[in-house]
């Protein structure tokens, strides 16, 4: 069991769909994100972070430096001023981190407020992207709570990047010279790039009369001064200064006289937008925005009416969206995670992908072909129209050969060349993301899609076509044990088995090809068995008999082969390095088990029938299972080891090596429970769970309301510290392991199954499940202390042997009762 602490940052609000932050200073910033379609922001506790619309490098409106000092230093922040006494301080704490009487932070579905009180006055900042816009929305609402008169000063400030943040953080000699804004009706508008592209800018705008305004940076703080102490705010006036280069901002001046009790509302509105194709040429040399467009959108969001009835639009949007799937079980934290938080974090990790958080820059990476798969199967019940288009966007960028770009650019689509291909698991995610999109929508129309290979114009086949070749891709690239080679890396992208050093001490070699060499994955073969069945499946819907007996004669070919080469004696191999030596073996010294096989291989079916699976399951849970949850492998890599690559040069305990990588966790719970143990799947589940880790907050360090990428494994010395949270596949993966697997509402190419594992110690539980335009209104129930499966479905109150219900008219509603019996335990 895990220790119990007494400090707590904050607390769940589950009736508002809430977490409520009751102190500024948390272990790391806890964040949330803003918008859910084009325009995105991300907001701390304290109000860091930045905004950016559709591509974080790209696009990038606003700037933030990341590994600063403080961690979130530079974001959405509001300077209050007392101008009586020139006291003044941020609202959001930092940058000011003025002593506050009263603080909260509330982080809601795709909105933040951020509210606390000084001195006799409150201020509360609601920060939301309304939908179908590119713009965000600060309401802020200042109130007097003295019994005397106040006359305030309120200052606002966002720090632009001039668009491509890679050349924003880099290219200082040029930049310091490109930068314009202008300021029209008190409107701030940054037009960098606007000489050369004419196409697109920001605005900065607010709703009361300005006092003042500045947009140069080096002026509103002054010199040698930082965001903690701005010269213009300091001094209780703006310098109206006009950015030409160095480094555009925009703040806004307006003054404030509140009587006792007073509350005044004033609405800051942040934007981007592109001019009409028409107006995007103009002369040669033009400096003037066209912004008539903009002007009726600035003018509309700036109305206080609008701002109310733009939020409560977005409230009932989320409300439509996690009312097609909604648990009550016996534990308030897989209910809390199920029916808000896992949900929303899916939703956000979709649309992110693993490209901008306060972990990943939103430059180096794009779009992941793997990753963007992999979200699809926590996602598609909630928009299953938006992921149809993400997976004809991933197949577009796979090369003719089935082969993939590991990733690519969500504003051009076009895969990133300097990051290349050789991750030889990426194509088979392809056929795992249609399968789920295709069980949960029976939508076979998105297979005769034509898609081209690499966004070449003329390429187009069908999209079935593309799944035929991301099976062969691996088929056609077999090693010296018949599994398949693992070129740069297989899921782990650290596993660098092509690294080799002929001689101790020589430098770093590659083969020529990074997708050639001969090391083999046997995490891929668990992988190929499970995609094979899964397109075999996908066969048999086309009436492509013969097809899908090839494709499961391959699974059981490659099953023979991993039982015959990538068994260990009590656990399934990880691999074969270039040498041909075993990894993942007791053959080995350290790293002789991982996890990710004995996950994937389960998954496949591999090891169900011969009770290798059981065993494989049983190791994990004697060598690799802590309190804190499953390490990655073990022993750790105490040292370097050139012909293992990157896993071995972080320190033991973290990340790859030895780390608790959650994203494999669920593989292990979704395995557990397909051999019939629904006591330690549940028991994994909770160990990783936010909700529960939320009592050791100041151990766990991340957001109590989101999963984490990794968390500290037993070697490091911080075990039980969590890192990278947010934008990770297990968001997806945790949802599918215990709403599929455990709870067992499982969609499939036919239908629904209702095949829950649960722990003993349930009676059952209740769900409503939106499938298919039916509604499903189940209930399982099950005495305390028994183990077993659904024996019968009573739907209607007629009984249906077996647990698969056929599809149901859109529009139904269809009640099932699930009666589980067994032994007791």
């Amino acid at each position: 069991m895990m220790r119990r602490y007494q400090v707590r940052f904050g607390h769940f609000d589950d009736a508002r769909r809430e977490y409520v932050i009751d102190r500024p200073d948390t272990p790391l910033p806890w964040i949330n994100y803003l918008g859910s379609e084009a325009y995105f922001g991300l907001v701390s506790n304290t109000a860091g972070g930045y905004s950016f619309y559709r591509d974080a490098r790209l696009r990038r409106l606003t700037r933030y430096r990341y590994n600063n000092a403080p961690f979130d230093l530079g974001g959405r922040y509001l300077y209050v001023r007392d101008d009586a006494t020139g006291d003044y301080w941020t609202p959001s704490w930092q940058p000011t981190q003025r002593d506050l009487d009263e603080y909260e932070c509330r982080h809601g579905l795709s909105y933040t407020t951020i509210a606390s009180a000084r001195g006799g006055i409150r201020a509360e900042t609601l920060f939301f992207v309304p939908l179908g816009e590119t713009l965000e929305v600060w309401r802020v609402r200042v109130t007097n709570e003295r019994d005397t008169a106040a006359d305030l000063s309120l200052f606002s400030s966002v720090e632009f990047c001039l668009w491509d943040a890679q050349d924003d953080a880099t290219n200082f000699q040029r930049n310091f010279s490109t930068g314009q804004v202008e300021v029209a009706d008190g409107v701030i508008y940054h037009k960098t790039e606007y000489r050369e592209r004419r196409d697109h800018f920001a605005y900065f705008a607010c709703s009361e009369p300005l006092a003042g305004f500045d947009t140069q940076r080096d002026t509103f703080l002054g010199a040698y001064r930082g965001w903690d102490r701005p010269a213009a705010v300091e001094r209780g006036a703006a310098f109206d200064s006009v950015a030409h280069g160095w480094a555009p901002m925009g703040s806004h001046h307006v003054k404030l006289a509140l009587e006792p009790g007073e509350t005044r509302e004033v609405v800051f509105v942040l934007g981007y937008a592109e001019n009409p194709r028409a107006e995007k040429f103009d002369p040669p040399g033009s400096q003037t925005l066209n912004k008539r467009h903009v002007r009726p959108t600035i003018e509309r969001w700036l109305r206080p009416e609008t701002v109310a009835e733009g939020f409560a639009a977005l409230g009932a949007h989320w409300e439509r969206l996690l009312g097609g799937f909604q648990v009550a079980t016996p534990d308030t934290d897989t209910d809390r995670m199920v029916n808000i938080w896992n949900a929303y974090q899916c939703m956000v990790t979709f649309n992110m992908s693993r490209s901008a958080s306060f972990y990943e820059s939103g430059i180096g990476r794009g779009m992941g072909f793997r990753d963007s798969n992999q979200d699809l199967v926590g996602f598609v019940h909630i928009i299953p129209e938006r992921a149809r288009e993400r997976i004809l966007d991933i197949a577009a960028t796979q090369m003719d050969t089935g082969g993939a770009y590991h990733q690519y650019q969500p504003l051009t689509k076009r895969g990133n060349n300097d990051i290349g291909q050789g991750f030889n698991d990426d194509p088979l995610w392809l056929i795992l993301g249609v399968a789920a999109y295709l069980k949960e929508t029976g939508d076979t129309s998105i297979l005769d899609e034509p898609v081209p290979f690499d966004n070449v114009p003329g390429s187009e086949v069908p999209l079935y076509e593309h799944l035929r070749r991301s099976l062969n891709y691996t088929r056609e690239r077999l090693g010296p044990h018949g599994l398949p080679l693992i070129g740069r890396a297989d899921w782990n992208d650290c596993l660098n088995l092509n690294c080799f050093s002929d001689t101790p001490g020589e430098p770093f070699q590659t083969t020529e090809n990074a997708t050639g060499g001969s090391a083999e994955s046997v995490f891929i073969a668990g992988q190929f068995v499970l995609a094979a069945k899964e397109l075999a499946g996908i066969a048999d819907l086309r009436g492509l008999g013969d097809e899908a007996a090839e494709y499961r004669a391959a699974a059981e070919k490659m099953t023979g082969t991993v039982t015959e080469h990538g068994w260990d004696g009590g656990w399934f191999r990880r691999a074969y390095d270039f040498h041909g030596r075993p990894v993942g073996s007791g053959e080995n010294d350290e790293g002789q088990i991982f996890i990710e096989p004995q996950g994937m291989c389960v998954l496949g079916g591999v090891g169900l029938d011969d009770g290798l699976a059981v065993r494989a399951l049983d190791s994990v849970a004697e060598r690799l299972a802590t309190p804190h949850g499953i390490v990655l492998q073990q022993p750790a890599y105490s040292d370097y080891r050139i012909e293992l690559g990157e896993i071995s040069s972080y320190p033991p305990g973290y990340k790859e090596n030895a780390g608790i990588f959650c994203h494999t966790n669920p593989w292990i719970m979704i395995a557990e429970t397909m051999v019939g143990n629904g006591d330690r799947a549940f028991d994994y589940y909770r160990r990783i769970n936010p909700s529960v880790r939320e009592a050791i907050s100041e151990v766990h360090r991340c957001e109590p309301y989101v999963y984490p990428q990794m968390i500290a494994g037993r070697d490091a010395p911080t075990h039980g510290e969590a890192k990278n949270s947010w934008l990770t596949g297990t968001a997806a993966w945790n949802f599918v392991a215990i709403t599929q697997w455990i709870l067992g509402i499982r969609p499939e190419l036919t239908g629904l199954r209702i095949d829950p594992v649960l722990p003993a110690a349930w009676s059952g539980f209740r769900a409503t499940r939106a499938y298919r335009g039916a509604t499903y209104e189940i209930t399982v129930q099950k005495p305390a202390g028994v183990t077993g499966r659904v024996t019968h479905l009573l739907v209607d109150g007629e009984r249906v042997d077996g647990t698969l219900l056929p599809v149901a008219p859109a529009g139904a509603v269809v009640r099932v009762e699930a009666v589980v019996t067994g032994p007791a335990d």
